[in-house]
Parts: structure tokens; sequence; C-alpha cells
């Protein structure tokens, strides 16, 4: 006779292997202690009875379901690409399962994707560094997802808060230009006008008039190649024409040079300084070879996932009371200098 698989469970894999139920779910929890031996017995025991954990139905146990919603803008840019890359990385590796939702697009799309995601109970949210609103982030909090937060203002109860010291970064490249000689700097951003951008030029204009240098700040679009083509030729035309620019991102640095050299026939460092930040792959290019700063994306990740993970366990071993409603926990982060060939005198 046939035996039913799907009806093969872990009280039956225990009985087989010799070992307790909890033993079995232990293997079969990442991150769980359980001796080697235990683990091969459970495996082999497994295996010959073909079973397989129904990850549905442990969630409605445990009232989680394993999916963390990954709220997204600007996916292509390459910096966000790695970062994406990384998470995705980290939750597998816990055991997570990833949901993905654009934020690009202006219409109704995202609060579309963001029900699904509350639907089918997410149990945390990571909200990366971009343009999602304020309110999306509330709206998962209100439905009982945990939050990380990554290069953003909100501040939410029993919510995890990553962020960059980004001010004090673009003062270190005021520095740098003095040192190099220049005299008349400007700042290259987008409309993006999201919190972390917005921290580099307000740190940049800051440092700058404490520095007795007059800034020029101009905007543009995306925060694209092609944005930084369309401002190095907003600014380069000027009477007064910059001799070092601080591009918000690598990105756009990359479309600035390329513009100022191509078109315009500048020479850098020697005519034009020129600065980014993110230290994107490009950065390093021998084309670009990109004075930059770096983010450490690496330790964001595995960060971000060991305190949901550590939140998760403290809710089930009853050690937080307060759960979501526990204070919000805030960290910053020191962004490297990479000096390379766009500054004089680097």
């Amino acid at each position: 006779m046939a035996v039913d698989k799907m009806m093969i469970s872990a009280k039956d894999v225990a009985e087989l292997a010799g070992v307790s139920r909890s033993a079995v779910s232990r293997t079969y929890t990442p991150g769980a202690s359980v001796s080697a031996v235990t683990r091969a017995r459970v495996m082999r025991a497994a295996e010959e009875l073909g079973y397989h954990v129904n990850h549905l139905a442990r969630g409605l146990v445990r009232n989680r379901s394993g999916i963390v919603c990954l709220i997204v803008s600007e996916l292509a840019t390459p910096y966000r690409a790695s970062l994406v890359r990384l998470l995705t990385q980290h939750l597998q590796e816990a055991g997570k399962i990833t949901m993905l939702i654009n934020t690009d697009r202006p219409d109704d799309s995202v609060s579309q994707a963001l029900q699904q995601a509350i639907n089918f109970r997410a149990d945390a949210s990571f909200v990366l560094s971009g343009m999602p609103d304020s309110a999306i982030a509330r709206l998962c909090h209100k439905h009982g997802q945990r939050l990380v937060l990554i290069n953003r203002n909100d501040a939410l109860p029993g919510s995890l808060s990553i962020n960059q010291d980004n001010e004090e970064a673009a003062g270190r490249i005021v520095m740098a230009f003095a040192r190099a000689g220049c005299q008349r700097i400007a700042f290259a951003n987008s409309l993006a006008g999201t919190p972390s951008l917005m921290a580099r030029e307000r740190g940049f204009i800051q440092a700058a008039h404490a520095a007795g240098l007059a800034v020029t700040v101009e905007r543009f679009g995306t925060t694209s190649y092609e944005s930084g083509q369309i401002l190095a030729h907003r600014l380069l035309t000027r009477r007064e024409r910059p001799d070092a620019v601080f591009c918000v991102t690598d990105l756009l640095a990359c479309g600035f040079m390329d513009e100022a050299r191509h078109r315009f026939a500048l020479r850098i460092p020697e005519d034009l300084c020129v600065a980014g930040f993110d230290d994107i792959p490009q950065a390093a290019w021998s084309s670009y070879n990109l004075t930059t700063f770096t983010q450490p994306v690496e330790q964001f990740a595995q960060d971000a996932v060991a305190w949901l993970m550590a939140e998760e366990e403290k809710e089930e071993n009853l050690e937080s009371e307060q759960g979501l409603d526990s204070p919000g926990e805030m960290r910053m982060y020191h962004a490297d200098f990479i000096w390379r060939g766009t500054i004089r005198g680097g």
C-alpha cells in the first residue's frame, strides 16, 4: 500500500529516528541548537519517510509566515541592487522568504502590492533608502510588522533604524577640495529628496560656509547617469564655472565626469576635482578612478537580519512584553573615505 507522504508528520520522523519531537523541530529551525549526531539521524529518517516541513502549517501555529517584505525604489541603481542582493542572501540564510515591492511608480500599484504583503501576513518589512512615503512604514507597523528602516528618518516604536553619518562625510569632501586649492565648489544632486541625499547636501553646504567657501547647488531629475550629464552641462556652462564638484552619488558622478571630459574637454583632476558617494563597482574602473565614500552595505544587511531574528527569539521566549511597542533602536554607521584619482593631492 502506497504511503501518503502528505500525511507523514514530524512525530513519525521522531519515532523512526529515536529522538524527541522537539529535536525534529530544532533540526529544521535555522540557528537552533541540535547536535550533529541528532541532526544526521533526523535527516536520514526524514529522507526514508519522504518527509518535508510544512512551513505554512508551522507558520499558522507560530503566528508567523516567514515572509519579509523589501520596499525598494530605484532598484536598477548599483548601490540599491547591491543592498537588495545582500539582504536577500542573509534573509534566505536565516530561513526567511523575501517579497519585493518596487515603489518607483507614482500610481496606486505600491499600495496594492503592500496590501498583498499585509494579506500574506509578512513578519517584517525592510524599507530601503529611497522615495517610499513615511505612510508606508506606518501602515506596516500598524499591521503588526517589525520594521527595519535603512537611511531614513522615520522613527517608529519597535523598529530598527540604520543610518550613516552623511553630513560628516560631506564635510570631509569640503576639506579635501580646500586642500586641493579649489575655490569655486559645487554640489550636484537629484530631485529625489531622500533623507540621505539631503543630509549630504546639508553637510556639504555647512562645511563650505565654515571654511569660507562659496558653494553652488544644482539639482535635476532622478539619481541616474543621465542626470549627471545634464547637471554637468548646467554647472559647467556657468560664467563662474566650478573647479570642484561633489556629486551626491557615484552614478551621478560617472555621468558628470563623462560629460566634463567629452563635451567640455576638461581634465580631471587638473581642471576639475570630482567626488562621489557609495563606492559602486564602476567607481574603481580605470576610466573613472573616482574618489568616493563606501557604504557598509554588508554590515547593514548582517545587522538588520540579526536584529530581526533576535527580536523574534525574544518574543518566543517571552523576554519582552512590549514587542512592537518597545522603543525603537537607532544605529549610526561611519562612511570610509576611498581616495582615488579625481581630487588633486589625494
